[in-house]
């Protein structure tokens, strides 16, 4: 009787970010597997989180793994050995080194270098041959993308083994190419970096931070717990390379990361990071916290009754919507009888979509519909207890709103704006009113985004703050405290990154496609920086960057020359049908 092939056993060395993340899904893979680490640390941290792992969902597993060790020796059992250090030349080439000393023959070599010449560590190995590369953006993940590298040298059948070896495993193999892949870490590890400085500020901290841009952005996880799965040196060490080699100060490490250079803290892996982490490495949210984590709570809160939306554009009418859904009597008003019944219909016609899609039922459509009133005469706000201002993004006009609406809104009414990147300050100024002004910057499609940023000038009043947080959590959104200031936290980060995106073109390699492609399965992001663009809209974008750099004055704020050629030849994006690339208006 032939005898059943027994399964690979695969070896682990460097058990960080990356390592812990490989050993815990190839043993939740059913295989055999040694993980290696010079750390006592490191080791018995891996060992408490898999005990705590099997404890937790007891299946079947190898009974005599993992074996967790600082012997290197152990890997002479070994028929494929995954290199997981960090990203330094002559540590991997030493490794390697020592795992030809010890293996058999046979055995093949993988390491994850992102960045460095994988020819020079396959020669270095002793056996090219038999020595190829796995190339990793982040540390994987269920369902992420890696890609499998080799070189001239390779052999088929070292490729066939890691190739078996994946199979096993829930993860899925791509061809990122290494300038694609290098372009997307740069954007992605100057994000992350720039998330560090606005920290360094006292801005926000990282829980607000990290769920503005989950909410805001569609991202699966903020930038803190990025920068904790990735691991701190791990990014500190990429972005001074970087910035040593270019000189571009969106490089150069933040305050707080230059501090964690050669320590051992900063990160999931460790267990010390931005956020905390339980027994399993998971992440311990904390727990809601009332008012904005000074002292405004919600007992204080104002009674919404009535709520007032003056504009006619899509962020007028989403958020229209948005009320009326949540039960609340609104009045819409508009520059004309026209623009007024038109956005009636607008949401009306998006009821309806929200009925065919299941998200809502026929008889709360028609609910919801009843409590909408459109008008053309601003006096039909003065009986509104909050009124939303959602016009142009222009300054003179908006002060021109609100100077109007403290004379005909009634004494308490609360005024918001939803600009996302203008003075709040300037709108309560012109009001009269100042302690009942503050910002409230939901995003597009308001019905369906569950993020709002909360703005509070210096005069904002902590009744004002609890009050509309108490008016967001009925809408069901989350909201986001934070300080008057051009930007406030998602723009102040996202179009930084864009515009990053955009000064790549400069270069003859770079290709939107396979930038786009290496940000989503690379680094899991949901939408490449060229599609954003694009669904945002070539000509807001511009707008927005134009006036962040008008505030900060720095080269991460300035608008690329050929975001405004595109623009000026009415490339807009997704709207106009031509942005970065061909698409369908909608």
């Amino acid at each position: 009787m032939e005898q059943e092939a027994r399964p690979p056993v695969i070896g682990v060395a460097g058990l960080g970010s990356v390592g812990e993340s490989l050993l815990r899904m190839l043993y939740s893979g059913g295989y055999e597997v040694i993980g290696i680490d010079s750390d006592p640390a490191a080791l018995a941290r891996v060992d408490e989180r898999l005990k705590a792992i099997r404890s937790a969902a007891p299946v079947a597993r190898p009974a005599d793994g993992p074996t967790l060790s600082d012997d290197v020796a152990l890997l002479g059992r070994a028929d494929l050995v995954v290199e997981a250090v960090p990203e330094n030349l002559a540590v991997k080439k030493r490794l390697l080194r020592e795992f030809d000393a010890v293996c058999e023959p046979s055995t093949v070599l993988v390491t994850t270098t992102s960045s460095l010449p994988l020819t020079q560590l396959a020669v270095a190995s002793g056996r090219s041959a038999r020595t190829i590369g796995l190339r990793l953006l982040a540390p994987p993940r269920p369902g992420g993308s890696v890609e499998v590298v080799r070189t001239a040298m390779s052999s088929a059948a070292a490729v066939s083994a890691l190739d078996e070896v994946l199979e096993g495993l829930d993860l899925e193999r791509t061809a990122f190419g290494a300038r694609p892949a290098a372009d997307a870490t740069e954007l992605v590890h100057a994000f992350l970096n720039r998330a560090v400085a606005l920290l360094d500020l006292g801005y926000a901290d990282q829980h607000s931070i990290d769920t503005a841009l989950r909410l805001g952005c569609g991202l699966p996880a903020g930038p803190f717990e990025m920068l904790d799965r990735i691991g701190w040196e791990t990014i500190r060490s990429s972005l001074a390379e970087l910035y040593a080699n270019t000189g571009n100060e969106a490089f150069r490490p933040a305050a707080l990361l230059e501090k964690s250079a050669g320590t051992a803290s900063g990160g999931r892996a460790t267990g010390r990071g931005f956020h905390s982490y339980d027994e399993l490495g998971a992440r311990v949210v904390p727990a809601p916290r009332n008012g904005d984590g000074e002292d405004g709570g919600l007992n204080d809160v104002q009674h919404i009754g009535r709520v007032g939306v003056l504009g006619s554009g899509a962020m007028a009418c989403g958020i229209a919507e948005v009320m009326v859904t949540a039960g609340l009597p609104t009045v819409l008003v508009a520059r004309s009888r026209a623009k007024a019944d038109r956005a009636r219909d607008v949401v009306a016609e998006s009821l309806v979509r929200a009925v065919r899609k299941g998200r809502i039922s026929p008889s709360r459509k028609d609910a919801a519909l009843s409590l909408l009133r459109s008008e053309q005469d601003l006096t039909a706000l003065g009986d509104c207890d909050l009124v939303i201002e959602a016009v142009a993004e222009e300054t003179d006009l908006k002060r021109s709103v609100f100077a109007r609406l403290g004379q005909v809104c009634q004494q308490g009414a609360l005024l918001a704006t939803t600009t996302s990147s203008l003075s709040v300050a300037d709108c309560a100024d012109s009001s009269g009113r100042g302690s009942q002004v503050l910002g409230l910057h939901f995003f597009n499609p308001a019905p369906m985004m569950k993020l709002v940023e909360l703005v509070r000038t210096p005069a904002t009043s902590e009744q004002t703050v609890a009050t509309a947080r108490a008016l967001c959590a009925r809408l069901n959104k989350t909201a986001i405290v934070c300080q008057d200031r051009t930007g406030f936290i998602v723009n102040h980060l996202l179009f930084p990154y864009l515009a990053d995106a955009i000064r790549l073109l400069d270069h003859p390699h770079a290709d939107v496609e396979e930038i786009d492609a290496a940000v989503e399965r690379g680094h899991g992001f949901p939408m490449g920086p060229f599609r954003l663009l694009d669904v945002i809209g070539l000509d807001v974008s511009l707008a927005i960057m134009e006036r962040l750099h008008k505030e900060f004055v720095t080269p991460d704020f300035a608008a690329p020359p050929l975001l405004r050629d595109l623009v000026a030849d009415g490339c807009l994006g997704r709207k106009s049908g031509q942005g970065f690339r061909a698409v369908a208006p909608r």
